[in-house]
């Protein structure tokens, strides 16, 4: 009778601790409390008086979440970013490093590299397309640091030899 009141015990402080680990960020959730859910961000981005923390996934991770933090502390919003749509809003000739940093994050730093022959920066970054495909967006930087071309395809890590 009390092994099993001891488990009953653990069981339900092992749910509730496991819960609180998945709560969802929501608009208004204190700053404190959206880095106690997701650690520390990798990255900061001040845009006037709003700031944006980004959490980028490991090497293959497929998301990078960007929260919009007010002057008070508390969230506006969080989003994945790695979406064609964050992807075509990156202008060739326009858009730059900056630009893409706080538009789409920063790249697993394995998926950062220089082609000498085109010489171009190339960023890439492992995405589920449409919420389905594994694929893989690659941008390619002038020495400039301005996006030269966005170049979309399979995620090799997915590709199998049959």
């Amino acid at each position: 009778m009390r092994f099993s009141r001891w488990i009953a015990i653990f069981s339900l402080t092992l749910l509730i601790s496991s819960c609180a680990s998945f709560q969802k960020p929501y608009p208004g959730m204190p700053e404190s409390e959206l880095v106690s859910i997701r650690g520390e961000p990798n990255a900061e981005y001040q845009d006037g008086d709003i700031r944006t923390l980004e959490w980028t996934a490991p090497a293959t991770g497929q998301h990078t979440y960007m929260a919009r933090i007010a002057p008070d502390g508390r969230m506006i919003s969080d989003e994945q970013v790695l979406t064609v749509e964050k992807f075509h809003s990156l202008k060739p000739g326009i858009s730059t490093k900056y630009d893409v940093l706080r538009t789409v994050g920063h790249p697993n730093r394995m998926e950062s590299e220089y082609l000498p022959l085109a010489d171009s920066d190339v960023w890439s970054y492992r995405y589920k397309e449409s919420g389905v495909w594994n694929s893989m967006m690659s941008i390619h930087f002038d020495r400039k640091g301005v996006v030269k071309k966005l170049e979309n395809g399979i995620d090799p890590l997915y590709v199998r030899d049959n």
